[in-house]
Protein backbone atom coordinates (compact mmCIF):
# COMPACT_ATOMS: atom_id res chain seq x y z
CA UNK A 1 0.00 0.00 0.00
CA UNK A 2 1.39 3.10 -1.08
CA UNK A 3 0.96 6.35 0.34
CA UNK A 4 0.76 10.49 -1.41
CA UNK A 5 3.18 12.56 -0.93
CA UNK A 6 0.84 15.06 1.06
CA UNK A 7 -0.01 12.94 4.07
CA UNK A 8 3.73 11.65 4.13
CA UNK A 9 4.67 15.34 4.83
CA UNK A 10 1.70 16.14 7.34
CA UNK A 11 2.90 12.93 8.94
CA UNK A 12 6.89 14.62 8.99
CA UNK A 13 4.67 17.75 10.06
CA UNK A 14 3.04 16.17 13.02
CA UNK A 15 6.07 14.04 14.17
CA UNK A 16 8.28 16.75 15.94
CA UNK A 17 5.04 18.09 17.62
CA UNK A 18 4.21 14.24 19.00
CA UNK A 19 7.30 14.41 20.49
CA UNK A 20 7.49 17.66 22.06
CA UNK A 21 4.02 16.73 23.55
CA UNK A 22 5.56 13.55 25.02
CA UNK A 23 8.74 14.89 26.21
CA UNK A 24 6.08 17.77 28.06
CA UNK A 25 4.08 14.99 29.50
CA UNK A 26 6.98 12.91 30.62
CA UNK A 27 8.82 16.38 32.61
CA UNK A 28 5.00 16.92 33.89
CA UNK A 29 5.13 13.24 35.46
CA UNK A 30 8.42 13.83 36.20
CA UNK A 31 7.27 17.04 38.57
CA UNK A 32 4.70 15.48 40.32
CA UNK A 33 6.72 12.57 40.89
CA UNK A 34 9.43 14.75 42.82
CA UNK A 35 6.36 16.41 44.57
CA UNK A 36 4.77 13.00 45.82
CA UNK A 37 8.39 12.26 46.96
CA UNK A 38 8.86 15.63 49.05
CA UNK A 39 5.57 14.90 50.80
CA UNK A 40 6.97 11.08 51.80
CA UNK A 41 9.64 11.82 53.04
CA UNK A 42 8.06 14.98 55.04
CA UNK A 43 5.71 12.75 56.24
CA UNK A 44 8.69 10.24 56.93
CA UNK A 45 10.29 13.16 59.31
CA UNK A 46 6.94 14.47 61.06
CA UNK A 47 6.71 10.70 62.37
CA UNK A 48 9.95 10.57 63.72
CA UNK A 49 9.63 13.57 66.16
CA UNK A 50 6.64 12.70 66.78
CA UNK A 51 8.32 9.00 67.77
CA UNK A 52 11.02 10.31 69.28
CA UNK A 53 9.83 13.12 70.83
CA UNK A 54 9.93 13.67 74.95
CA UNK A 55 7.46 12.46 77.07
CA UNK A 56 4.29 14.16 78.78
CA UNK A 57 5.09 13.32 82.25
CA UNK A 58 6.38 16.39 84.58
CA UNK A 59 9.61 17.02 86.42
CA UNK A 60 10.31 14.58 89.64
CA UNK A 61 7.76 12.76 88.23
CA UNK A 62 8.40 9.34 90.14
CA UNK A 63 7.82 7.24 86.75
CA UNK A 64 9.67 8.99 84.29
CA UNK A 65 13.09 8.08 83.17
CA UNK A 66 13.58 12.06 81.77
CA UNK A 67 16.85 13.46 83.01
CA UNK A 68 14.38 15.86 84.78
CA UNK A 69 11.90 12.78 86.22
CA UNK A 70 12.32 11.29 89.74
CA UNK A 71 12.42 7.11 88.90
CA UNK A 72 15.56 6.68 89.97
CA UNK A 73 15.05 8.38 93.52
CA UNK A 74 11.50 5.47 93.32
CA UNK A 75 13.60 2.91 92.10
CA UNK A 76 16.30 3.30 95.54
CA UNK A 77 13.46 3.63 97.99
CA UNK A 78 12.14 0.53 96.51
CA UNK A 79 15.34 -1.00 97.51
CA UNK A 80 15.25 -0.12 100.85
CA UNK A 81 11.38 -1.73 101.19
CA UNK A 82 9.84 1.34 100.78
CA UNK A 83 6.66 0.78 99.64
CA UNK A 84 5.19 3.58 96.80
CA UNK A 85 1.85 4.95 95.61
CA UNK A 86 1.93 6.95 93.65
CA UNK A 87 -1.34 9.28 92.82
CA UNK A 88 -2.72 11.74 90.59
CA UNK A 89 -5.68 13.03 91.78
CA UNK A 90 -6.28 14.30 95.56
CA UNK A 91 -9.04 12.15 95.99
CA UNK A 92 -6.59 9.10 95.60
CA UNK A 93 -3.81 10.56 97.76
CA UNK A 94 -5.93 10.84 100.39
CA UNK A 95 -7.44 7.39 100.23
CA UNK A 96 -3.67 6.16 100.34
CA UNK A 97 -2.45 8.03 103.36
CA UNK A 98 -2.45 6.33 106.98
CA UNK A 99 -1.01 6.74 110.24
CA UNK A 100 2.68 5.82 109.01
CA UNK A 101 2.87 7.46 105.57
CA UNK A 102 4.91 10.44 104.12
CA UNK A 103 3.32 12.24 101.34
CA UNK A 104 6.08 13.56 98.74
CA UNK A 105 5.12 16.36 96.05
CA UNK A 106 6.04 19.05 93.74
CA UNK A 107 4.50 22.48 93.46
CA UNK A 108 1.05 21.81 93.37
CA UNK A 109 0.60 24.31 90.84
CA UNK A 110 -3.08 23.58 89.70
CA UNK A 111 -4.65 23.28 93.29
CA UNK A 112 -5.91 26.23 95.19
CA UNK A 113 -4.22 27.25 98.43
CA UNK A 114 -7.51 25.30 100.16
CA UNK A 115 -7.47 22.22 98.62
CA UNK A 116 -3.19 22.35 99.29
CA UNK A 117 -4.19 22.41 102.90
CA UNK A 118 -6.55 19.81 102.37
CA UNK A 119 -4.52 17.40 101.54
CA UNK A 120 -1.61 17.95 103.43
CA UNK A 121 -3.81 18.12 106.52
CA UNK A 122 -4.03 14.17 106.95
CA UNK A 123 -0.25 13.29 106.42
CA UNK A 124 1.96 12.79 109.50
CA UNK A 125 4.76 13.33 107.53
CA UNK A 126 4.96 15.85 104.36
CA UNK A 127 7.98 16.09 101.95
CA UNK A 128 7.56 18.87 99.21
CA UNK A 129 9.91 19.01 96.40
CA UNK A 130 9.65 22.52 95.84
CA UNK A 131 11.03 26.24 96.38
CA UNK A 132 7.73 27.98 95.60
CA UNK A 133 6.78 31.14 97.63
CA UNK A 134 2.96 30.16 97.52
CA UNK A 135 3.81 27.04 100.02
CA UNK A 136 6.03 28.78 101.88
CA UNK A 137 3.38 31.00 102.89
CA UNK A 138 0.39 28.65 102.85
CA UNK A 139 2.72 26.05 105.56
CA UNK A 140 4.42 29.97 106.94
CA UNK A 141 8.16 28.10 106.36
CA UNK A 142 10.02 31.58 105.69
CA UNK A 143 10.66 33.03 102.53
CA UNK A 144 13.30 32.91 99.41
CA UNK A 145 16.64 34.15 100.16
CA UNK A 146 19.36 34.53 97.39
CA UNK A 147 22.36 31.94 97.91
CA UNK A 148 25.50 34.09 99.21
CA UNK A 149 27.95 30.69 98.41
CA UNK A 150 28.48 28.17 95.20
CA UNK A 151 30.16 25.87 97.57
CA UNK A 152 28.97 22.67 98.77
CA UNK A 153 27.38 22.89 102.10
CA UNK A 154 26.21 19.91 104.81
CA UNK A 155 23.34 19.75 106.73
CA UNK A 156 24.74 21.55 109.98
CA UNK A 157 21.45 20.60 111.93
CA UNK A 158 20.54 18.64 114.86
CA UNK A 159 18.39 15.95 112.78
CA UNK A 160 19.53 12.64 113.59
CA UNK A 161 18.38 11.55 109.86
CA UNK A 162 20.97 13.87 108.51
CA UNK A 163 23.74 12.53 110.31
CA UNK A 164 25.51 10.39 107.46
CA UNK A 165 24.37 12.31 104.75
CA UNK A 166 27.07 13.99 102.76
CA UNK A 167 27.33 17.72 101.94
CA UNK A 168 24.89 18.48 98.75
CA UNK A 169 25.27 21.48 96.41
CA UNK A 170 21.56 23.29 96.61
CA UNK A 171 20.65 26.03 93.91
CA UNK A 172 18.15 27.47 96.19
CA UNK A 173 18.10 28.55 99.66
CA UNK A 174 15.19 30.01 102.16
CA UNK A 175 15.15 31.99 105.18
CA UNK A 176 13.58 30.08 108.27
CA UNK A 177 10.20 31.13 109.95
CA UNK A 178 10.65 31.18 113.63
CA UNK A 179 10.54 27.47 115.26
CA UNK A 180 11.46 26.50 111.35
CA UNK A 181 15.12 24.19 111.39
CA UNK A 182 17.27 25.01 108.90
CA UNK A 183 19.61 22.48 107.24
CA UNK A 184 22.34 22.97 104.81
CA UNK A 185 22.84 26.51 105.51
CA UNK A 186 25.69 28.87 103.88
CA UNK A 187 27.15 31.55 105.42
CA UNK A 188 24.68 33.98 106.01
CA UNK A 189 22.66 31.54 107.34
CA UNK A 190 19.76 30.58 104.34
CA UNK A 191 19.35 27.12 104.48
CA UNK A 192 18.16 25.00 101.51
CA UNK A 193 16.00 22.42 104.02
CA UNK A 194 13.31 23.57 105.55
CA UNK A 195 11.67 21.26 108.68
CA UNK A 196 8.85 22.09 110.63
CA UNK A 197 8.05 19.76 113.31
CA UNK A 198 5.82 21.82 115.02
CA UNK A 199 2.33 20.51 116.01
CA UNK A 200 1.46 16.55 115.43
CA UNK A 201 3.39 16.78 112.02
CA UNK A 202 6.50 17.27 110.39
CA UNK A 203 6.49 19.47 107.25
CA UNK A 204 9.99 19.63 105.42
CA UNK A 205 11.07 21.86 102.06
CA UNK A 206 13.43 21.62 99.28
CA UNK A 207 13.77 22.59 95.90
CA UNK A 208 14.48 19.17 94.13
CA UNK A 209 14.67 19.61 91.13
CA UNK A 210 18.64 20.07 91.13
CA UNK A 211 19.09 17.41 93.05
CA UNK A 212 16.84 14.28 92.98
CA UNK A 213 16.03 14.22 89.53
CA UNK A 214 17.79 11.49 87.52
CA UNK A 215 20.45 13.72 85.81
CA UNK A 216 21.81 15.12 89.43
CA UNK A 217 20.92 11.71 92.02
CA UNK A 218 24.12 10.68 91.84
CA UNK A 219 25.88 13.82 92.51
CA UNK A 220 27.09 14.63 96.30
CA UNK A 221 25.44 13.41 98.84
CA UNK A 222 21.95 13.29 96.77
CA UNK A 223 20.88 10.27 96.92
CA UNK A 224 21.52 10.02 100.60
CA UNK A 225 19.81 13.16 101.08
CA UNK A 226 16.54 11.68 99.48
CA UNK A 227 16.81 8.44 101.53
CA UNK A 228 17.06 10.34 104.43
CA UNK A 229 13.85 12.55 104.28
CA UNK A 230 11.42 10.69 102.07
CA UNK A 231 12.57 6.91 103.84
CA UNK A 232 11.20 7.65 107.16
CA UNK A 233 7.95 5.51 107.07
CA UNK A 234 7.99 2.03 105.03
CA UNK A 235 5.12 3.90 102.83
CA UNK A 236 5.27 6.77 100.68
CA UNK A 237 2.32 8.28 99.12
CA UNK A 238 3.52 10.37 96.07
CA UNK A 239 1.36 12.94 94.73
CA UNK A 240 2.23 13.85 91.16
CA UNK A 241 0.59 17.26 90.43
CA UNK A 242 -1.82 17.89 86.93
CA UNK A 243 -3.95 20.23 85.50
CA UNK A 244 -6.35 17.58 85.31
CA UNK A 245 -6.71 17.71 89.11
CA UNK A 246 -7.65 21.24 89.26
CA UNK A 247 -10.11 22.44 91.60
CA UNK A 248 -9.54 26.22 90.08
CA UNK A 249 -12.67 26.97 88.13
CA UNK A 250 -11.47 29.02 84.95
CA UNK A 251 -12.88 31.99 83.79
CA UNK A 252 -13.45 31.93 80.42
CA UNK A 253 -12.13 34.84 78.22
CA UNK A 254 -14.31 36.94 75.69
CA UNK A 255 -11.91 36.62 72.64
CA UNK A 256 -12.63 37.56 69.19
CA UNK A 257 -13.87 34.05 68.16
CA UNK A 258 -16.10 33.92 70.73
CA UNK A 259 -17.62 37.45 69.57
CA UNK A 260 -18.24 36.47 66.16
CA UNK A 261 -21.21 35.47 64.46
CA UNK A 262 -21.45 31.59 63.60
CA UNK A 263 -21.76 32.44 59.80
CA UNK A 264 -17.93 34.48 59.76
CA UNK A 265 -15.84 31.10 59.63
CA UNK A 266 -17.72 29.58 56.93
CA UNK A 267 -18.13 32.82 55.15
CA UNK A 268 -14.07 33.06 55.52
CA UNK A 269 -12.75 29.55 54.50
CA UNK A 270 -15.43 29.78 51.30
CA UNK A 271 -13.57 32.86 50.41
CA UNK A 272 -10.33 31.47 50.63
CA UNK A 273 -11.37 28.63 49.06
CA UNK A 274 -12.93 30.81 45.70
CA UNK A 275 -9.62 32.84 45.78
CA UNK A 276 -7.31 29.75 45.83
CA UNK A 277 -9.42 28.02 42.79
CA UNK A 278 -9.42 31.33 40.81
CA UNK A 279 -5.41 31.92 41.27
CA UNK A 280 -5.50 27.94 40.20
CA UNK A 281 -7.74 28.93 37.13
CA UNK A 282 -5.91 32.00 36.11
CA UNK A 283 -2.21 30.32 36.79
CA UNK A 284 -3.19 27.74 34.88
CA UNK A 285 -0.32 27.56 31.51
CA UNK A 286 -1.99 25.86 28.29
CA UNK A 287 1.14 24.48 26.90
CA UNK A 288 5.14 26.07 26.87
CA UNK A 289 5.08 29.87 25.85
CA UNK A 290 6.06 30.07 22.18
CA UNK A 291 8.19 33.11 21.10
CA UNK A 292 6.32 35.49 18.20
CA UNK A 293 7.66 38.24 15.96
CA UNK A 294 6.27 41.53 16.68
CA UNK A 295 3.96 42.27 13.72
CA UNK A 296 5.31 46.25 14.20
CA UNK A 297 8.81 47.49 13.53
CA UNK A 298 9.45 50.56 15.71
CA UNK A 299 12.46 52.82 14.39
CA UNK A 300 14.95 54.20 16.40
CA UNK A 301 13.95 57.72 15.19
CA UNK A 302 10.34 57.51 15.75
CA UNK A 303 11.25 56.40 19.45
CA UNK A 304 13.86 59.33 19.81
CA UNK A 305 11.30 62.41 18.26
CA UNK A 306 8.82 60.92 20.68
CA UNK A 307 10.71 61.24 23.76
CA UNK A 308 11.85 64.95 22.72
CA UNK A 309 7.86 65.70 22.50
CA UNK A 310 7.30 64.46 25.79
CA UNK A 311 10.54 66.48 27.25
CA UNK A 312 9.42 69.14 25.58
CA UNK A 313 5.59 69.06 27.05
CA UNK A 314 7.33 68.76 30.25
CA UNK A 315 9.00 71.67 29.36
CA UNK A 316 12.03 69.87 31.44
CA UNK A 317 15.39 71.49 30.27
CA UNK A 318 17.50 70.08 32.56
CA UNK A 319 16.24 66.59 31.76
CA UNK A 320 16.53 67.03 27.96
CA UNK A 321 19.82 67.99 28.99
CA UNK A 322 21.29 65.33 30.89
CA UNK A 323 19.99 63.39 27.84
CA UNK A 324 22.33 65.45 25.57
CA UNK A 325 25.22 65.27 28.03
CA UNK A 326 25.28 61.40 28.89
CA UNK A 327 25.13 60.72 25.13
CA UNK A 328 28.08 63.41 24.48
CA UNK A 329 29.62 61.55 27.30
CA UNK A 330 29.17 57.68 25.64
CA UNK A 331 31.06 59.13 22.01
CA UNK A 332 33.42 60.96 23.74
CA UNK A 333 35.00 58.04 25.64
CA UNK A 334 34.97 56.31 22.74
CA UNK A 335 36.59 58.92 20.62
CA UNK A 336 39.30 59.76 22.97
CA UNK A 337 39.79 56.13 23.73
CA UNK A 338 38.44 55.89 26.92
CA UNK A 339 36.15 52.89 28.87
CA UNK A 340 32.31 53.32 29.46
CA UNK A 341 32.72 53.93 32.90
CA UNK A 342 34.82 56.79 33.06
CA UNK A 343 33.76 60.05 34.70
CA UNK A 344 33.11 63.52 33.41
CA UNK A 345 35.75 64.72 34.74
CA UNK A 346 38.03 62.02 33.08
CA UNK A 347 36.70 63.16 29.46
CA UNK A 348 37.08 66.15 30.28
CA UNK A 349 40.42 66.11 31.11
CA UNK A 350 41.26 63.97 28.27
CA UNK A 351 39.17 66.05 25.77
CA UNK A 352 41.32 69.64 27.34
CA UNK A 353 44.55 67.29 26.26
CA UNK A 354 43.97 66.66 22.86
CA UNK A 355 42.30 69.83 22.13
CA UNK A 356 44.52 72.03 24.24
CA UNK A 357 42.39 74.24 26.05
CA UNK A 358 41.58 74.83 29.54
CA UNK A 359 40.09 72.35 31.23
CA UNK A 360 37.39 74.79 33.45
CA UNK A 361 35.38 75.28 30.73
CA UNK A 362 35.17 71.64 29.76
CA UNK A 363 34.43 70.41 33.28
CA UNK A 364 31.66 73.18 33.29
CA UNK A 365 30.15 72.34 30.19
CA UNK A 366 30.14 67.93 31.15
CA UNK A 367 30.21 67.93 35.00
CA UNK A 368 28.64 71.07 35.84
CA UNK A 369 25.24 72.36 36.69
CA UNK A 370 22.17 71.87 33.87
CA UNK A 371 20.40 74.33 32.35
CA UNK A 372 17.08 75.38 33.77
CA UNK A 373 15.64 77.38 30.79
CA UNK A 374 15.34 76.96 26.97
CA UNK A 375 17.91 79.41 26.09
CA UNK A 376 20.51 77.43 28.21
CA UNK A 377 19.66 73.93 26.65
CA UNK A 378 19.88 75.37 23.07
CA UNK A 379 23.18 76.82 24.49
CA UNK A 380 24.50 73.88 26.11
CA UNK A 381 23.14 71.33 23.00
CA UNK A 382 25.52 73.58 20.21
CA UNK A 383 28.68 73.61 22.52
CA UNK A 384 28.40 69.94 22.88
CA UNK A 385 27.97 69.30 19.22
CA UNK A 386 31.23 72.15 18.37
CA UNK A 387 32.85 70.11 21.06
CA UNK A 388 32.14 66.52 19.55
CA UNK A 389 32.75 67.88 15.92
CA UNK A 390 36.64 69.52 17.58
CA UNK A 391 37.35 65.90 19.12
CA UNK A 392 36.12 64.19 15.71
CA UNK A 393 39.06 66.59 13.95
CA UNK A 394 41.16 66.24 16.03
CA UNK A 395 41.63 62.46 16.72
CA UNK A 396 40.77 62.24 12.56
CA UNK A 397 43.86 64.69 11.96
CA UNK A 398 45.75 62.40 14.32
CA UNK A 399 44.89 59.43 12.51
CA UNK A 400 46.09 60.76 9.50
CA UNK A 401 49.53 62.11 10.43
CA UNK A 402 52.12 60.42 9.07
Amino acid sequence: MTMTAEPVAEAAERAPSTAVREKGRLRSALGWAAIAALVIVFALFIGSITINAPGSRGALDPESADESGALALAELLRDQGVDITITRTRSEAAAALDADSTLVMADPFALSDQAVEDLIAPADRTVILSSASRLLRILELGENAPATSDADVNAQCGLPELANVGAVHPDRFFTPADGVTGCYTDTDGAAALLVDDSGDRRVALIEGSALFGNEHLAENGNAALGLALLGQSDHVVWYVPSFDDSDIEAQSVDTLAALTPEWVTPAILLLLFAGIVAGIARGQRFGPLVAETLPVTVRASETMHGRARLTAKAADAAHAARALRDGSLRRLAARLGLTARSTPSEIADAASDRLRIPRGSLHQLLAGDLPSSDSELIDTARRLAELETAVETAVHVERNTP
